[in-house]
């Protein structure tokens, strides 16, 4: 620990002990979300300038990351303070007001700004009001990475409250101290835009909203077999497998995508199932399709197939940084394939079931991304029907079955939890306490298997969800996964969440609708409905 934050630990210590500041208004336990690691509070209300001054050090001062992340937070912290930029030159000059709080010093101890699985989140907060040991009133997020420092900034902005009557932003029950990471590395929601397209608006504002809840990981779900909407420069026409011209993503279009992930600390993987949830490729393409009448799976006979598969691997390549990469592998029907002439007769002269074609097809799709220098990621049934020769490196998407990443973490594979009987946003009827109380690593008793559950995804299908609709599913449930993967296990599993969990969930739904997200209400026993008559949106 630095002298520096050693020394402003000792202050707010004694701040919180003699302290003889009355209430703050707000009573109840602190709204954050997801819950820190570690905290403490006392019970002073402090007073923010909207002209709250950045200071910036360490080897990652000069990251463009860190203050573009800093003039947003302001926006949002600040937004109720029209023509801010005047009204900030004005109260300057003549000295109007004085204010608890006039400056946010970030320090980030790394330069590096790569993003992978694993980078470092952790960070310390505190917020402190001025007094002898410091003339200047001042909150301080220190983070080995420019990642963390985003992380202690989502925090910040929430303990920032807008006071009506005051019209001041203010922070209740401080000084504050935080020290704060997440339980697992990865943090994932799944989009799916085959089954309806999503503007490129949407989809930022779906990352936007993930940053707000500490989500990191994007799992794009990019084409299945009712559309290929993205561009593939080495095979043109297999975007012709789109809905139509208008619903297209160009490489132009995906790699903005990943930059404005980045920015908010997200990682964006991107899939391309195979060998089955195919068939849109066969528009552009129809050698791709083992005959007319049997589109998918894929044709395992052609080395032409996995020659597409390596042209749109080595084009998305260029695009996408993030180490993990998906295949699918579900949900593979080798019927047809059986009653395809040429397929037929390419089984009987390798002495091949259609199990072990499925396997051929699965583990050389595995080699192709591999050479790209991916690590491949799989759904359960490629594990479940031939776990022992995948690649060893092979991360195994659970879905289906619950315990599968017991099973897979025994064999010694890593495993994403996001099992469908909870974690899959499309099933409406899945209560918001179903969602939180859902432990990943349930039934894995054994520290160094637990240790392979690198965390847990939850899954927005679009079979049933577009444009209209989207956000109001995801949240505000997936906040509820958010929180179990990052907040320890001890703080999400004990007490009665009613009265620990509840509260906060609506605040934070409220936070979400007033930065301009649509979540739903949280005790709707259908996801997504509007609510059923007034009512404050604290209390819905």
């Amino acid at each position: 620990m630095s002298l520096r934050l050693l020394l402003l630990l000792i202050c707010i210590s004694l701040s919180i002990t003699s302290s003889l500041s009355s209430p703050s208004p707000a009573d109840s336990p602190p709204y954050l979300w997801p819950l820190p690691a570690e905290f403490s509070f006392g019970n002073q209300t402090l007073s923010v300038d909207p002209a709250v001054a950045l200071i910036v050090a360490g080897n990652g001062s000069g990251s463009p990351i860190v203050r573009a992340a800093f003039e947003r937070y302001m926006g949002i912290i600040f937004k109720h303070a029209s023509g801010r930029a005047s009204l900030l030159s004005r109260l300057r000059f003549l000295r109007m007001v004085e204010y608890d709080i006039t400056s946010l010093k970030i320090v980030v101890h790394s330069g590096s700004e790569e993003l992978q699985l694993g980078v470092d989140e952790s960070y310390t907060l505190m917020v402190s009001k001025k007094n002898e040991q410091s003339i200047v009133g001042a909150a301080t997020i220190e983070a080995n990475t420019v990642y963390g420092a985003l992380r202690g900034l989502e925090t910040f902005s929430q303990l920032c409250a807008f006071d009506y009557l005051t019209k001041s932003v203010q922070i209740y029950k401080a000084p504050w101290y935080i020290q704060d990471r997440p339980r697992f590395q990865y943090r994932g929601l799944l989009i799916d835009t085959s089954r309806h397209y999503l503007p490129i608006d949407v989809i930022k504002q779906i990352i936007e909203s993930m940053s707000f809840a500490k989500l990191n990981v994007l799992h794009w779900h990019i084409v299945d077999e009712q559309s290929f909407p993205l561009e593939i420069p080495t095979y043109p026409n297999l975007w012709k497998g789109a809905y139509s011209r208008w619903e297209r993503y160009t490489v132009e279009d995906a790699s903005e995508i990943v930059r404005f992930a980045k920015m908010r600390g997200i990682n964006v993987m991107a899939e391309v199932d195979v060998p089955g949830h195919a068939e849109s490729w066969g528009t552009g393409y129809p050698d791709l399709w083992p005959s007319l009448t049997c589109r998918e799976p894929l044709d395992v006979t052609k080395n032409f197939t996995f020659d597409v598969i390596s042209g749109i691997l080595a084009d998305m390549r260029k695009i996408f940084p993030f180490e993990l990469f998906h295949l699918g592998g579900d949900e593979v029907n080798t019927g047809c394939w059986k009653n395809t002439t040429h397929v037929k007769e390419w089984l009987q002269g390798r002495n091949f079931t259609t199990k072990d074609a499925y396997k051929y097809f699965v583990l050389r799709a595995q080699q192709i991304a591999i050479s790209k220098n991916w690590t491949p990621v799989n759904w359960e049934e490629t594990f479940s029907s031939f776990g022992k020769d995948l690649d060893p490196r092979t991360v195994v998407q659970n879905w289906l079955v619950s315990d599968i990443c017991k099973n897979a973490t025994a064999k010694g594979f890593r495993c994403i939890f996001s099992n469908q009987g909870y974690w899959y946003l499309d099933h409406l009827d899945v209560p918001w306490d179903e969602v939180y109380n859902t432990e990943p690593l349930h039934g894995i008793n054994d520290h160094s298997h637990q240790k392979l559950v690198i965390g847990g995804e939850v899954c927005m299908w679009g079979e049933t969800a577009d444009t209209s609709v989207v956000l109001q599913t995801i949240w505000p449930r997936a906040a509820a996964a958010a929180e179990r993967m990052w907040s320890t296990r001890e703080a999400v599993s004990k007490g009665n969440i009613t009265l620990t969990v509840l509260p906060r969930l609506h605040y934070f739904r409220c936070l979400l609708n007033n930065r301009g997200v649509p979540a739903a209400p949280v005790d709707n026993f259908y996801a997504r409905r509007p609510p059923s008559g007034p009512g404050s949106c604290y209390a819905q």
